[in-house]
């Protein structure tokens, strides 16, 4: 099941999981779409592809809830 990480990780931007706009690479680094194509839609980490993230309804959160470690912050030592 995806993490579906909070944020992006190059400029913190939310990225709600309900809603599409993300991308991420086959190790759910993830980033919003302005990133994603100033990347060249390949992920600076690992340089996997970059891919749309599918999103989650939200109906689903109580039992299989999204991520809420935001990676931006994280790596800005926030």
């Amino acid at each position: 099941m995806l993490e579906m990480r909070p944020d992006c990780e190059r400029c913190g931007a939310d990225l709600p999981a309900q809603q599409p706009g993300a991308f991420i690479c086959s190790f759910e680094c993830t980033f919003c779409s302005p990133c994603a194509d100033a990347l060249d839609e390949r992920c600076p980490n690992c340089g996997g592809e970059l891919m749309d993230r599918p999103s989650r309804a939200e109906k689903h959160h109580a039992k299989h809830p999204p991520g809420t470690l935001r990676k931006y912050l994280a790596a800005k030592g926030g």
